[in-house]
């Protein structure tokens, strides 16, 4: 059964990956711009899933752009695979596996362009709780429901009262994502969530320092902070997987 399920969820996260270069490019665009339609190459984008290819005459190689789907396919894909193999037969794993390409679309919009759109959070925020619900009554789930949705809340509490005091170094876009990474960190109790939300301000703090340490022209220089959000939730859902 481990074996299989490991197989399971890197096959499903390898699909989700493959998808989602067409998705991050046509999310990634500056807040108040509509999302995009059109390649570099002025063709029409169709749709919001695969491979990021413009449209050729036949008998031509097709032009890319945007991010490679077989490198995001094999990410997304290791991704799930430790996900399976750490959280194991439990009902919550579908949970984390099945969202979890969604953590990694967020991140690559924030990267590109600083932004995590409320399309995206929001969906997984209420996604996150409601999966979760579902899975708690169930046999083997390995954690509660009810720390679940707290663990959400003062996630998001904390990011708030971070937003309030430097709105230039936390936006509210990180805001929103907390809730849904709260929520997963608050499944398995208050020492993992303490934890991930530790290491996810830890890691980009020491992103931070490493630009200040480059010189002063990355000093000034703004960076995402959900992909480090995520890691940090990633790292601290591995421990509560090793616990349960």
């Amino acid at each position: 059964m481990g074996a299989a399920l490991i197989v399971l969820a890197a096959g499903y996260g390898a699909t989700a990956g493959w998808l989602l270069p067409r998705a991050a490019y046509r999310f990634s665009v500056e807040p108040g711009e509509p999302w995009r339609g059109r390649c570099p190459r002025g063709h029409r984008v169709r749709g919001w899933l695969g491979p990021a290819r413009c449209p050729v005459p036949a008998g031509t190689a097709p032009h890319p752009y945007g991010r490679r789907a077989a490198p995001l396919a094999a990410l997304v894909g290791a991704f799930c695979a430790v996900l399976g193999a750490v959280v194991g037969a439990r009902p919550e794993v579908v949970v984390f596996v099945g969202l979890a390409p969604v953590v990694v679309l967020l991140a690559l919009v924030d990267r590109a362009v600083h932004r995590l759109p409320d399309v995206l959070t929001l969906p997984l925020a209420a996604g996150a709780a409601a999966l979760l619900g579902v899975a708690a009554p169930l046999p083997r789930a390995g954690g509660d429901w009810r720390l679940a949705l707290l663990g959400g809340g003062a996630l998001g509490a904390a990011y708030l009262l971070l937003h309030l005091i430097n709105p230039a170094g936390m936006g509210f876009g990180d805001v929103k994502l907390a809730l849904s990474l709260g929520v997963a960190l608050g499944w398995y109790g208050w020492g993992v969530w303490s934890a991930g939300a530790f290491l996810g301000l830890l890691y980009g703090a020491l992103y931070g320092l490493i630009l200040l340490l480059r010189g002063p022209d990355e000093r000034n220089q703004g960076y995402a902070f959900g992909p480090f959000m995520a890691a940090g939730t990633l790292t601290g859902v591995l421990l509560g997987g090793f616990g349960a």
